[in-house]
């Protein structure tokens, strides 16, 4: 693919997210390797205590420290913490007081990312930045559009659906065209201590600890009353922001009814009774959803495809395109009508857009029907 920089590549200044991860250092040496002059920062979003268990951004240092060792490469350091709470972490504890389940990660790469990142990188004096994310960029024109990765398992074009293309200009994502394999035995080849370093899941600031116990320090648990679709009450919950739609494990109430093999599921919250609705069946009925409602939609070319129009989307992660239609509601919300009904459909989080290796954008879901 065509690059976004004017400059020839050996004059093309770029500075790599550094997150002490085996992803970011075969970025890295992969733009040294192509003729780039390569540098790399290390960002800490988190101010927790290095000493702290769940801690590990000085052992991430390190391993940075080490690859910019081996790479022979300048590495930067920079605190972006304070941005990180103003912009993500006020969010989210928002989105959990109003009984929504947020995604911190989309927001991160929004804001921090490719906000304060870039924005800091160009201080010091770069062309771009690369991260070790695994998506695609094609640079048509003047616009940038965001591609799937080859490795569908690592596809992460969903958490990057809310950058602009703006950004996206200044971006390589070297990895895109990888399978993960491949780039440990780079890794290793390159000798860098982190090749077999585990790949890190969940919430940055949360780390291995419990969500629970992470969630007390900041919002105070209101327990309430657990009912089943008809009101009638089976057991108690810690507060509703512990809890998600669709979630099986944690209830507590197995054996409450006659079908007692039958497991309970998180069918909805009542806010203003601070009661948990619960229903029996994975495939219970108040667990589907024909479509939904949007916030204003993230564009990743700044405008929409016309609308109506039929697409694919996802409502989470891992979950396999869907397809579907979007119809306009004005001040740049979307209606989604899928083809077939959805499952455990949760607003907080996103809904993202696809048309075929294209993502075109995404928005949060603000509700259900």
């Amino acid at each position: 693919m065509n690059t976004p920089f004017a400059k020839p590549v050996g004059q093309t200044r770029i500075i790599v997210g550094m997150s002490g991860g085996v992803d970011s250092a075969v970025a890295a040496a992969l733009l040294k390797q192509q003729g780039y002059l390569v540098e790399g920062l290390f960002m800490k979003n988190w101010n927790e205590d290095d000493g702290s268990e769940y801690c590990t951004a000085r052992e991430d240092l390190m391993d940075a420290m080490q690859v910019a060792g081996a790479l022979d490469m300048e590495l930067h350091t920079a605190n972006f913490a304070s941005e990180y709470w103003d912009r993500v972490f006020a969010h989210f504890l928002h989105e959990y007081r109003s009984g929504r389940t947020p995604n911190p990660d989309i927001l991160c790469n929004r804001e921090i990312k490719f906000q304060a990142f870039l924005d800091h990188s160009l201080t010091l004096g770069a062309d771009g930045i690369a991260t070790g994310h695994y998506a695609q960029l094609d640079y048509p024109g003047d616009s940038a559009r965001l591609l799937r990765a080859v490795d569908k398992n690592k596809d992460q074009t969903y958490f990057l659906h809310a950058v602009g293309g703006d950004k996206f200009r200044r971006t390589l994502f070297p990895l895109g065209g990888m399978e993960k394999p491949d780039v440990r035995r780079l890794a290793e080849g390159f000798g860098f201590d982190n090749h077999k370093k585990k790949d890190s899941t969940g919430i940055c600031f949360i780390g291995e600890r419990r969500f629970r116990d992470f969630l007390q320090q900041y919002l105070p648990a209101q327990p309430g009353r657990i009912e089943d679709d008809h009101g009638n009450l089976l057991g108690e919950h810690s507060g509703l922001m512990y809890y998600t739609l669709g979630q099986r494990q944690g209830l507590g109430i197995g054996g409450r009814s006659a079908a007692a093999e039958q497991p309970w599921y998180v069918a909805a919250k009542d806010l203003d009774r601070n009661v948990l609705v619960a229903v029996q069946g994975h495939d219970h009925v108040l667990l589907q959803s024909d479509g939904l409602n949007t916030s204003a939609v993230h564009w990743v070319a700044g405008q929409p495809p016309a609308l109506p129009t039929q697409i694919t989307a996802k409502t989470r992660y891992r979950q396999a395109d869907q397809g579907c239609t979007l119809k306009n509601l004005g001040d740049g919300r979307v209606s989604v009508l899928f083809d077939q009904p959805q499952r455990a459909v949760t607003p907080g989080q996103s809904v993202v857009f696809y048309d075929g290796q294209v993502c075109l954008g995404g928005a949060v879901i603000e509700e259900t029907f």
